[in-house]
């Protein structure tokens, strides 16, 4: 581990940007493409995986400040993190097939998982003294209880792990191919359903609903598009997709569009409204309840690789970086990279009245 900071900042569940609305830019960001950025469930400490083979982390002041606190290392791009509920440990999938766990009271990482390919997936599962799920382009998932080397269980599936998501007992895993797989974590080793993507083109991201009387998730395509499913049959009428992340190619023509892929998605932990960002560089908050948008963001001066809410809802993070969504072309010099920091105001976030 190293340190790229000093001192300390407090912590606070709100940020007041000291730049008016702007949004904040965190110092120090890393060298090359960020992969995946996830906030701690109990303090603002924001976890920033990158394709330099880092993961660092950053402590957010009340004015939106930072300042880098740990760094530790993967031997190939880092593809995921995740944090543990207590909010003390850090975990990361990598391109060098290991999962990696980052104790942030001692200031020690090491390797606690193992696959055949690249892990592209890590989640905490909050059960049984807690359990870490990892899963890769070796087409499985695995469980790891930490206090034991080996994996406690190994699911097969049709294709390689793409995105993944769990809202306990709630486990949601998108494939290639545009597998669905949906897990209840009580019995951990079995789908309890399986479903092709109502969507037509590659999934790219799942996300678990918050905040919700009803169970589902969200799915995010390379085509523009995003889906809303709710697990249970009797819900299955509230299903729907819609378009995002286009420009029309030629004014007022529909037919003609310029089509981005929806990089990630992230539900508010409070309310239950969700962000979509995009290769477009353009990031929009919306309710799926009431069916309509609640904020779109200026453009971005690159793709919109992740998001974050922190554990209130007070704080959106998000990494303006390139998504390779074009290949090793597109990665061309001076390409941004950047963490932002947005102060969400209330009627951003949450959900207007339902549509009757």
């Amino acid at each position: 581990m190293s340190f790229f900071g000093g001192g300390a900042s407090s912590s606070s569940n709100t940020i007041t940007p000291a730049a008016g609305d702007k949004d904040i830019e965190v110092a120090d960001p890393p060298a090359d493409s960020i992969s995946s950025i996830s906030f701690s469930s109990a303090a603002d400490y924001l976890a920033v995986g990158s394709w330099d083979n880092n993961v660092r982390i950053y402590e957010v002041g009340a004015n939106g400040q930072t300042q880098g606190k740990a760094l530790y290392s993967h031997q190939g791009p880092v593809l995921d993190v995740c944090w543990n509920k207590e909010g003390n440990k850090v975990f990361s999938g990598g391109a060098d097939n290991a999962g990696r766990m980052f104790d942030v009271t001692t200031g020690q990482s090491q390797q606690v998982a193992q696959h055949d390919a690249p892990v592209k997936v890590v989640k905490w599962v909050d059960a049984q003294g807690g359990i870490l799920a990892t899963g890769s382009w070796d087409k499985t998932i695995k469980y790891w209880d930490l206090r034991t080397p080996n994996p406690v269980a190994t699911v097969q599936l049709p294709e390689r792990v793409y995105s993944m998501d769990v809202q306990y007992p709630l486990m949601v895993v998108g494939t290639a191919e545009r597998h669905i797989q949906i897990f209840n974590l009580t019995n951990p080793t079995t789908a309890y359903k399986t479903i092709v993507s109502p969507l037509k083109w590659q999934t790219r991201v799942v996300s678990c609903f918050t905040s919700s009387q009803n169970s589902g998730f969200a799915i995010g395509s390379v085509e523009g598009r995003v889906a809303i499913q709710y697990i249970d049959e009797k819900d299955s009428s509230n299903n729907f997709s819609f378009k995002c992340h286009r420009k029309d190619s030629v004014p007022n023509n529909k037919d003609q569009a310029l089509v981005y892929s929806v990089n990630d998605i992230s539900f508010h932990p409070v309310h239950g409204t969700f962000s979509t960002c995009g290769s477009d560089g353009t990031i929009h908050f919306w309710d799926k309840d009431a069916r309509t948008r609640l904020k779109t963001f200026d453009p971005s001066p690159g793709p919109i690789a992740a998001t974050a809410f922190n554990r209130t809802g007070a704080i959106f993070a998000y990494a303006v970086s390139y998504d390779w969504s074009k290949g090793h072309s597109g990665m061309t010099p001076g390409h941004p990279n950047k963490l932002m920091l947005h102060a969400c105001k209330e009627d951003e976030v949450k959900k207007r009245p339902a549509r009757k």
